[in-house]
């Protein structure tokens, strides 16, 4: 797979098959990248679970923090890299040893490691680098464009909402329009 663009629909994919995110490098202080991305994450409804060895035990938000991969007891269907690229291959080796394995593998913004991506791919997982899903997640959602965001999407159609409020957008597939004349 070309990792320097990705089809909306593939991160979309993801986004909407994956319940269960590990998020490693996970930090408790509330004005880092990965506090705000694992917050935004548990509030859209995925179970985030923090993992940070020097953290280990600790709750946040009412997750508790693991210090591996390998600790947390329960199947994971995507890992959140917020780790330099240099040590992204151990967390994806970490990763390969899982029963049941996750479906993804996720770099955050600037974190890309190719040999980590490509182990990961012949093992049937897919691979995102460079990007954050709490981003992606709001620009698919058009979340993003109502704070005034530019999402390169134009509509006359008002956003389809969960819930109350525009936090529950919707991330289905955009709607073909169809000429009515």
């Amino acid at each position: 797979m070309n990792h320097d663009s990705y089809p909306d629909s593939y991160i979309r994919g993801i986004l909407n098959t994956v319940k269960t995110v590990a998020m490693v490098g996970f930090s408790p202080k509330e004005n880092r990248p990965s506090y705000f991305a694992f917050k935004y994450l548990l509030e859209r409804g995925y179970r985030v679970i923090p993992v940070n060895p020097g953290q280990a035990g600790k709750e946040v938000l009412g997750q508790k923090i693991y210090a591996k991969l390998s600790d947390i007891p329960d199947p994971i269907d995507m890992v959140d890299v917020f780790r330099g690229s240099e040590h992204v291959l151990p967390i994806v080796q970490e990763a390969l040893t899982l029963q049941p394995k996750p479906q993804v593998i996720w770099m955050q913004l600037t974190v890309r490691n190719d040999e980590a991506a490509r182990l990961a791919e012949e093992a049937g997982m897919k691979v995102v680098m460079n990007r954050c899903p709490k981003i992606e997640y709001g620009r698919l959602s058009t979340e993003i464009s109502w704070i005034g965001v530019n999402s390169r999407t134009l509509s006359s159609k008002r956003a389809q909402m969960y819930g109350k409020g525009v936090q529950r957008m919707s991330l289905g597939p955009k709607e073909e329009t169809k000429d009515k004349n």
